[in-house]
């Protein structure tokens, strides 16, 4: 008989933002997940805060997996139809960098999405079930706007094609995911330029007409062209995921106008609305300030995997920075710094270490001092508030306080119970966490370190004995001030990385 899946005993609640409140979530279809993550433009390499968002989305899916439901995960690429400033005029955002580099466009796109993809490994992000890009649904794109005209919510100018917003908010709400009124809007937009072919400064391009120069063109019923950046996502979210499906997920500058767009897109196409849970994670600063180019406050994953940075001491693991992103939440600011990795990197040690300490922990006839079933569900009630990873982390150090506990024999634990804490830290913590525990971060820390200190150890052992008691003391004062503390128990003496 098949074992219950999870997700009918944990209630999962999620922020949606198009409600701003927690709702449990309810998926359309039960034991099945359609999720939707704007992807990356790639036109240069990966930057820290979008690792941050789809760090954030794989501890999602990671979850979502863990309580059983098979999840359908569509993350998409966009080579083509990102103009510059996010707006409708300017330059393909692809097609400027490969005139810069004096390369074809799709080696701009092979290039950085091979970044992207080395990025997100190294950080231990599960692939997405379908990963589609822009260009490969030029059809679908066309055939789209067709609907979308034939429903009256578009026009066409000189071979381009333009959403009618006004058109739409008659009867609709354009502006209810982002809480932006249209009447506002319009009334703090400057004139249009005599020049646009736009009737109202809100309307945004479904499709362009492409200038001589525009090298990324396809033919459309209305003239050579390309798609508008936001039907690009439209069209393959409810292609793999269906005219309406469970979660869409983006960083938060995508809320307006890109997401707000999607949502006008598929119900002026599809009369539905698409999405039932809107997600967005929040934005990273960098030594308390905005991260930007233009002022050289950037810090970027390779600098961090390297320690090649003025902004850092040293190098990172990249499961340590992973680490670091999830103690904060995914919809609060996170602040990069160099002392806020180095404490992270120290509690991922210390965590790794108990991991470790696991399979050499004595059983007792009863547990005393924790209650590991509590814990548990303590653990799950973190995940289902909201995806909480820092409240998770939180209790994980919890049982990391046991163990050691257990280790200096000031607690105890049963077989029962230390199989179901092996079980389940083990789950949250690679599976969910999605952490690598690394060679460096290994039980023993590592041989060339442990062989060092088990040789001071046994000097210090020597000393006592021979009632050397200033020699013993120095020995342990001074691994002390390296940050290395021994613990002397029945067993005999160990050490732990403070």
């Amino acid at each position: 008989m098949a074992a219950t899946p999870l997700y009918k005993t944990q209630e999962l609640k999620i922020y949606n933002s198009l409600s701003s409140e927690k709702e449990v979530f309810i998926p359309i279809t039960e034991g099945n997940i359609g999720m939707y993550v704007c992807g990356p433009t790639v036109y240069s390499n990966v930057h820290l805060g979008n690792c941050r968002t789809f760090i954030s989305f794989d501890l999602v899916f990671r979850y979502l997996k863990h309580l059983g439901y098979k999840v359908r995960y569509v993350r998409n690429i966009t080579d083509a139809g990102h103009l510059e400033n996010d707006a409708d005029e300017g330059e393909d955002k692809v097609a400027k960098k490969a005139r810069i580099e004096q390369l074809e466009p799709m080696e701009i796109v092979q290039r950085y999405t091979l970044d992207f993809h080395n990025i997100l490994a190294k950080f231990n992000n599960i692939p997405p079930s379908i990963e589609p890009t822009a260009t490969g649904h030029i059809v679908e794109q066309i055939e789209i706007i067709k609907t979308i005209i034939d429903n009256g919510y578009a026009y066409v100018v000189n071979g381009s094609v333009y959403f009618d917003v006004k058109k739409f908010n008659e009867t609709k709400e354009y502006g209810k995911l982002s809480g932006r009124n249209l009447e506002d809007m319009i009334a703090n937009t400057r004139e249009l330029n005599a020049q646009s072919d736009k009737k109202n400064p809100q309307d945004f391009a479904l499709w362009k007409n492409a200038e001589p120069k525009h090298i990324m063109r396809w033919p459309s019923p209305w003239g050579d062209g390309f798609p508008g950046w936001h039907l690009e996502c439209t069209v393959m979210s409810t292609k793999y995921l269906g005219e309406k499906f469970d979660i869409h997920g983006g960083g938060m500058d995508l809320k307006f106008p890109h997401h707000e767009c999607e949502i006008a897109q598929g119900e002026a196409a599809c009369g539905v609305t698409p999405v039932n849970y809107w997600m967005h994670a929040n934005m990273l600063t960098l030594d308390g300030k905005k991260m930007s180019k233009s002022t050289g406050n950037i810090l970027s994953p390779a600098e961090i995997f390297s320690g090649e940075s003025d902004k850092l001491n040293k190098a990172f693991a990249p499961t340590v920075a992973r680490f670091f992103m999830l103690q904060a939440h995914y919809r609060s600011i996170l602040d990069f710094s160099n002392d806020a990795l180095e404490a992270s990197e120290k509690g991922f040690y210390k965590l790794m270490e108990s991991i470790g300490a696991l399979e050499n922990l004595k059983t007792s006839a009863t547990t005393e001092g924790f209650n590991i079933q509590n814990w548990i569900q303590e653990c799950y009630d973190a995940m289902n508030d909201d995806f909480n990873s820092p409240i998770l982390i939180a209790k994980l150090f919890e049982a990391v306080k046991f163990i050691n506990s257990v280790k200096e024999d000031k607690a105890s634990i049963s077989t029962e119970d230390l199989n179901a804490l092996k079980t389940k830290i083990n789950e949250f913590v690679f599976d969910v966490l999605g952490l690598v525990n690394t060679n460096e971060a290994s039980s023993d820390i590592s041989d060339k370190l442990s062989g060092t200190v088990e040789l001071l150890i046994n000097l210090r052992a020597e000393a006592r004995a021979n009632k050397d008691f200033a020699t013993s003391d120095k020995i342990r004062d001074e691994l002390q001030e390296m940050g290395i503390q021994l613990k002397d128990g029945r067993e005999g003496t160990s050490f732990t990385l403070n």
